[in-house]
């Protein structure tokens, strides 16, 4: 708008006090206000005038783009660099960290529960659209392809506590396996599985868990059929870090028995202490006890799942430290 008023108030302006014709007028405000300001090299007819000044203010458009995209790509690398600089420093200070593989749905989800827990992590992501979006929501991203061995080492394979493979493509979880396996032996790896089939061939290739998303809706469905006052009431119950109502908690040998020697249950009294009941223990083995005896020896490197209402458990992180 501002450069049509110049055009206009300058053509008149030289057809007015000048005699000029209004092709002449136009013409010499074009090349006064672009800066051209050139002397001709042989005289131009009115035509040639009219098409090197509509040449000229094209030309400026074209420029101006060409150098706003230019501008914007060099920016958008120089920010992608600086940011994956950024990931870097603080994947160095960090150890026992989980690596998140791919963003998609599951991915968000167990990085919401990450989140929730408050669990150091990294996504892997190789789409650059998808880390420019969530980039700035406290979340560290690494740009590349999971099964690319560089792209596990940039985000911290080797001091990992955990591997996540959340990607939608069974082969692509499977060769992740295999090299994260390869890579860090004492990491826990959890992997995601869409056929059956994948499902040993991910146990075979190193995974310690392997995730069946659609199986787990289906089953959970069918339980809602059959038994659905005891799927709705589990669902109710909420764990550490989910919610500020918390039911059921899980605490670890060294928190129950704080001077390391090893004790009965009844011994504990967590009941009396705090209300809460000891439905599950876990032994140093992974060997898993429901509803255990009172006369159980808790062994160390051990863990106790308790249930409780929220006050209860709160009580009980009190008791406990936790």
């Amino acid at each position: 708008m501002l450069l049509l008023i110049v055009f206009i108030t300058g053509v008149g302006g030289f057809h007015f006090f000048s005699g000029y014709s209004w092709v002449d007028a136009f013409y010499m405000t074009v090349i006064t206000i672009t800066t051209v300001g050139y002397g001709e090299v042989m005289p131009l007819n009115p035509m040639e005038k009219i098409f090197v000044s509509l040449l000229i203010i094209s030309s400026i458009f074209i420029v101006g783009y060409a150098i706003s995209v230019i501008t914007e790509y060099i920016l958008s690398k120089n920010i992608g660099i600086l940011r994956q600089k950024k990931v870097q420093k603080k994947l160095e200070s960090m150890h026992d960290h989980i690596i998140v593989c791919g963003f998609g749905r599951n991915g968000k989800q167990a990085v919401q529960k990450l989140l929730a827990y408050k669990k150091p992590f990294v996504i892997i992501e190789r789409d650059e659209e998808v880390i420019d979006r969530f980039s700035d929501e406290n979340m560290l991203f690494i740009l590349g392809n999971a099964i690319e061995d560089e792209t596990l080492m940039k985000a911290g394979i080797e001091k990992a506590s955990t591997l996540i493979c959340a990607t939608p493509n069974d082969a692509d979880n499977l060769f992740i396996v295999l090299s994260a396996r390869q890579m860090n032996k004492k990491l826990k790896i959890i992997s995601r599985a869409s056929e059956e089939t994948s499902y040993k061939k991910l146990k075979l290739g190193g995974a310690d868990n392997v995730i069946m998303p659609d199986k787990i809706g289906g089953d959970h469905m069918a339980l809602l059929v059959v038994v659905p006052d005891l799927v709705e009431f589990l669902d109710n119950l909420t764990v550490s870090g989910q919610h500020d109502s918390i039911n059921v908690e899980q605490i670890p040998f060294e928190k129950m028995c704080p001077h390391g020697k090893e004790q009965a249950i009844k011994e504990l009294d967590v009941r009396k202490k705090t209300g809460c009941s000891i439905i599950g223990y876990i032994s140093p083995t992974g060997e898993y006890i429901v509803n255990p005896e009172p006369s159980l020896i808790l062994e160390k490197n051990s863990k106790l799942i308790l249930i409780g209402r929220p006050e209860q458990i709160e009580s009980l992180k009190k008791e406990y430290g936790v």
